[in-house]
């Protein structure tokens, strides 16, 4: 059965009102900043995955890129079929702040992975493993418009997979992201519409993901995307106020079991680190 939905409380974000207020921002001393959110195209035999790292500054102000000691990534259950592979996968610095570091895909898909950064004689940790999520069915453009009659409105279908609880990210581009679960149409196919601002002109090519989540990411991406209203920063950006992710400082941790413990305390890096399926497709606005 097909269900239609209008995410009409997205485009309130986009189209409301502004007024200038006046606020006392908290301060908070800076603090390490890592978009690990990897995507993964399952049907490469091999994936260049990019981690950025920055600093964070005060609310509202851009981030620094950071230089760190080291980052890599390992997959604690990985056994490779050739003895002279590793299963750590190293990041090296390819531009201010940006790490790269390529890897067959199959490193990914498969066990448990953690994220390590050293900084500043501080050690920094993550766990995860990979999510996947459903293809894009159909992408096309609408007639249907809303407040300004102005807008640009996309349509987007996928079927839900049946046999398992599914949370997904949706990137329209342009630092403009939405969440969704199956709570309501598991095994479905799914459809609605997503309206762009007046920005959107005839000719402009725009890509549009849909990435796999598990609860954790999708409840985090959920709280940053309301505090940065989807805006100019991106909610992979610092957002005005903090939101907590699943990277720990666990500098003097030795057994990596205390993680639960420390994930309670104010020792965190802003950001996330995630492997999650990606299916992309591009579609140019008429």
């Amino acid at each position: 059965m097909k269900k239609i939905f209008y995410f009409l409380w997205t485009i309130a974000l986009l189209t409301s009102c502004e007024d200038v207020v006046d606020v006392d921002t908290p301060t908070e001393p800076p603090r390490l900043s890592v978009d690990a959110v990897i995507r993964l195209d399952t049907t490469l035999t091999n994936t260049t995955a990019r981690i950025r790292i920055n600093l964070s500054s005060s609310f509202f102000d851009n981030n620094e890129p950071l230089s760190v000691k080291s980052v890599f990534i390992q997959n604690l259950d990985y056994t490779p079929e050739d003895p002279s592979k590793s299963n750590v996968l190293f990041f090296f610095e390819v531009a201010p702040g940006i790490y790269e570091g390529t890897k067959e895909t199959s490193f990914f898909t498969t066990g448990k992975l953690s994220l390590q950064i050293e900084y500043n004689k501080e050690k920094y940790y993550a766990e995860t493993e990979f999510v996947p999520t459903s293809p894009i069915n159909k992408l096309e453009q609408g007639n249907e418009s809303l407040f300004s009659g102005d807008e640009t409105e996309v349509i987007i279908s996928f079927t839900d997979d049946g046999t398992r609880d599914d949370f997904y990210i949706f990137d329209f581009d342009f630092n403009e992201y939405l969440v969704s679960e199956d709570e309501f149409y598991q095994g479905q196919e799914f459809e609605f519409s997503y309206f762009y601002g007046d920005s959107i002109k005839p000719g402009q090519e725009i890509d549009i993901s849909i990435l796999g989540a598990d609860e954790s990411f999708y409840n985090y991406m959920n709280q940053v995307i309301v505090q940065s209203s989807s805006g100019e920063q991106g909610p992979f950006q610092t957002p005005a106020a903090t939101v907590r992710g699943n990277i720990f400082n666990i500098t003097g941790i030795e057994d990596i079991d205390e993680l639960q413990s420390i994930e309670q305390t104010n020792s965190f890096a802003l950001g996330y680190f995630a492997v999650v399926q990606e299916f992309k497709q591009t579609i140019t606005i008429e």
